[in-house]
């Protein structure tokens, strides 16, 4: 009995599944695996979340390009990089649970190697803006002890490897208008639009 044309491909599919898993499983076993990623559909576009052994490492949009963002940290971290859904189910789940306004803060832990200096501090300061809040790149410039970097904060914010999780999508003009945004205009007011929703 012959198979048909897609048969056979849905055979190959299978196959290629499996020999990935089995991959996967084996880098895990050897520690051979220094970053693992796998991307997620959401309301915003689809996802790209990678991980290390430390922690979420990197959540990046579409519109950066997700094969550039993967080749990056392949030379900024390892180039020991693989698709591995299982390691980022935790975070997976808190991001579809966040759209889903089931939750408003996430508990994953992290990885910020990608940031220091006054771009950490930038960075770190985002977790302290609740859900539901705003803050002007000016309050952000003040709370962090440099007042007159507001121009500097924006480039952090920019420049934050963790978007949606650390909410840089709350740093917001002084006049109240959204500025920009990583994952462009549209992705910052629909976030900032779901969670003043959530909160009325």
């Amino acid at each position: 009995m012959t198979l048909n044309i897609f048969e056979e491909l849905n055979a190959d599919d299978d196959t290629m599944s499996r020999l990935h898993t089995r991959l996967e499983q084996a880098a895990e076993a050897d520690q051979a695996l220094d970053i693992s990623y796998r991307t997620i559909d959401t309301p915003v576009g689809t996802l790209l979340l990678a991980a290390t052994t430390v922690g979420l490492l990197r959540v990046a949009y579409d519109v950066e390009g997700h094969d550039t963002v993967l080749a990056r940290l392949a030379d900024a971290v390892s180039p020991r990089i693989l698709r591995s859904p299982s390691r980022l189910e935790a975070v997976a789940r808190q991001i579809d649970e966040y759209f889903a306004k089931r939750r408003t803060t996430f508990d994953v832990p992290v990885d910020l190697r990608l940031t220091n200096g006054f771009r950490r501090s930038v960075v770190e300061h985002l977790r302290e803006i609740d859900y539901g809040r705003r803050e002007s790149y000016a309050t952000v410039a003040a709370a962090i002890g440099h007042p007159r970097a507001v121009r500097a904060v924006g480039t952090a914010c920019g420049h934050n490897p963790l978007p949606v999780v650390f909410p840089c999508h709350r740093v917001v003009r002084s006049d109240g208008s959204t500025g920009q945004y990583v994952g462009g205009v549209l992705a910052k007011s629909a976030l900032l639009d779901l969670e003043a929703d959530a909160r009325e």
